[in-house]
């Protein structure tokens, strides 16, 4: 994996002295004997703040916990972190209180004068070499537009390294690599409304352990937590599932898949298996279960899992059989703009896979002719409803659960024995008994040009002369001949799977359909801007996936019974519409064709949600641990 960053030059970052909130606020240090507390005494109006605990100047061994305990209410992006972060949005008094041990310690401020318009919600604690991201508000609730002459300086701590600035709102960097925990102060200026402003970012550098000789993770993590801290699996979790300090399996009886105690976990036993880097995540995915799992699906397929992680700097999700646990992408849970605040930004290092093919795949869910989701660009200060946070988090949910499912179903769990999970996945591998295995041998995929056009839009493959020679209804004539549910289908035998249940579930469970085609590439002129060659709607449903359909589901969640035969025939979408018109199935156009996009009715800010790519870093499915 690798990144490309725009260099800012270091020269460019001035050094000199400084605190969070705005440049111009007094800053306060609170020293209680045992514990000392940094922050503003004042913040602006509408200007994100931090307060840093520090235990006697040395890095903190214990657990942190910050409550509020007087003024209009703030949301602590991190209770749990050494920095306790936030927006102001309502002038009064405030008081905070930090309990670290056995000690706590009280701070206040105030906050009244009008803001400037310059601000950033990016307050943050980061580990030692860990990426960061710094993103400026913007002026509208829609995220179109930012302040004129937007400039970012480091003003003190050691220089960061790997900078990105393309976007003058966005500020990405390596944080620097220190042996003590360590404030870095950087300074956001600009103009809005004729008026010059300023706000100050804190970024807190805790100095946790080099990854261990030959880690699995081998780069810097974000620290992670049981999302119970009385969990009688927290000790495993914290050293299992999630650490730079794991280069050994651990093994089943220490940390056994949630079916082996049960084989239809309660919500309370799969609670005490999630960890989190913000405690919000873990509140989402609780609310998941509580609210929208009626029918037991996720109770059922989670048996399946250590462990559900959620951190903020996982991207994308995934699900790994060395440790057993699904890693889920928070970008799919935020529902308010605080909570997003803390997801870093760091781009998809897969944006670039496929980039000269003469062709795309577009996919998105439908609930009948609109969007089952929109698009919220970064930026958008709008809650995000939960009704729109549903899809998306369940789509992906059901897609990493079938990956847990195809290696370890529940008919295995009392009989896994002893020794490690890569182990028995491993010999279910060598010996061809995944249910994807099962799959691939009773009904697989025949096309070798889309196996072969996978591993470049997937994997990273080179395309060659011929794979960039094929036009939109070459792809299309191949797709639509096999019986793949989807594109990304192709790329391994587990996805084949994966996207299978994905798709089915959705439109079985919430009445929300898959949408796919094979379209030209993206174009400024919007008569070329991903034209139509072929396209269905709930693909699944075809006659030729229905065996493929019920061998999974007999093997998965036998409780369904013929599912495949409930799921909707699929519609084709009319060919020659941009991808964007051809969500309308109520009322074909007369006269289908190139010249209708330009009808096309000016769409909202907040656009229809698609996607361009596959869910995650499937390369992980492999059994390898290297």
């Amino acid at each position: 994996m690798s990144n490309k960053w725009i260099g800012l030059g270091l020269s460019a970052l001035l050094v000199g002295c400084g605190g969070g909130g705005g440049s111009d606020e007094p800053q306060q240090v609170v020293d209680n004997g045992g514990l000392t507390v940094s922050g503003p005494e004042q913040v602006n109006l509408g200007d994100g703040a931090a307060f840093i605990v520090r235990a006697n100047g040395a890095s903190l061994s214990q657990a942190v916990r910050w409550r509020q305990i007087s003024g209009p209410q703030l949301n602590i992006v991190n209770p749990n972190s050494p920095l306790a972060s936030f927006a102001v949005t309502t002038s009064g008094t405030y008081q905070l209180q930090v309990d670290v041990g056995d000690a706590s310690a009280n701070v206040s401020f105030s906050s009244g004068a009008i803001s400037d318009s310059i601000a950033s919600y990016s307050d943050q604690q980061v580990v030692s070499n860990g990426r960061v991201s710094l993103r400026a508000e913007a002026l509208d609730d829609f995220g179109q537009s930012y302040p004129s002459n937007l400039s970012w300086q480091q003003v003190s701590g050691p220089a960061v390294s790997n900078l990105g600035n393309e976007e003058p709102q966005l500020l990405t960097f390596s944080a620097p690599n220190v042996t003590q925990d360590t404030e870095l102060v950087f300074e956001l200026s600009g103009s809005a409304n004729g008026v010059t402003g300023t706000d100050r970012v804190s970024v807190w550098v805790t100095a946790d352990p080099a990854p261990a000789p030959n880690a699995f993770f081998d780069g810097p993590l974000a620290r992670v937590q049981p999302y119970r801290s009385n969990s009688p699996y927290a000790a495993a979790l914290s050293k299992c599932v999630y650490s730079t300090q794991l280069n050994q399996e651990c093994s089943i009886a220490e940390l056994p898949l949630i079916g082996q105690n049960s084989a239809e976990p309660s919500i309370d036993e799969i609670l005490d298996r999630v960890v989190v880097s913000h405690p919000w995540m873990g509140a989402q995915l609780e609310y998941l279960l509580r609210n929208n799992d009626n029918n037991g699906d996720f109770r059922r397929l989670l048996s399946a899992v250590t462990a559900v992680v959620i951190s903020s700097d996982v991207r994308p999700s995934f699900y790994w059989v060395v440790t057993g646990a699904i890693y889920l992408d928070p970008d799919n849970l935020w529902e308010h703009p605080w909570q997003r605040a803390s997801i870093n930004e760091d781009p998809d290092y897969r944006s670039g896979f496929g980039s000269e093919l003469q062709f795309l795949m577009p996919w998105r869910f439908v609930n009948g002719n609109d969007y089952a989701s929109l698009y919220y660009p970064p930026g958008v200060k709008l809650s995000r409803p939960w009704q729109q946070v549903l899809p998306d988090l369940t789509s992906l949910m059901y897609h990493e659960l079938a990956h847990a499912n195809d290696f370890f179903p529940r008919s295995l769990h009392s009989s896994m024995g002893s020794g490690t999970l890569l182990q028995l996945a491993n010999d279910r591998y060598n010996s061809k008994t995944l249910v994807s295995d099962s799959l691939d041998s009773s009904y697989g995929l025949s096309s070798d040009t889309m196996r072969g056009l996978a591993q470049v839009s997937f994997q990273g493959a080179q395309a060659n002369s011929s794979q960039k020679a094929l036009s939109a209804e070459d792809v299309a004539q191949q797709f639509f001949a096999d019986r793949a549910s989807d594109f990304y289908a192709y790329s391994t035998p587990r996805e084949d799977l994966a996207v299978l249940v994905e798709e089915t579930m959705m439109q079985h469970r919430y009445n929300i359909h898959r949408d796919v085609a094979v379209t030209s590439g993206r174009s400024t002129n919007p008569a070329l801007d991903l034209i139509v060659a072929q396209g269905q709607r709930g693909r699944v449903g075809a006659t030729e996936l229905t065996p493929r359909v019920q061998l999974v589901f007999d093997a998965l969640l036998p409780e369904l019974g013929n599912i495949s035969n409930e799921l909707d025939p699929p519609q084709t979408m009319i060919r020659g519409l941009s991808w964007f018109d051809a969500i309308n199935f109520a009322t074909p156009t007369a006269n289908a064709g190139v010249n209708s996009v330009l009808q096309s009715k000016p769409q909202s800010p907040l656009q229809g949600r698609f996607y361009l790519g596959s869910r995650h870093d499937h390369q992980r499915h492999q059994t390898s641990n290297r």
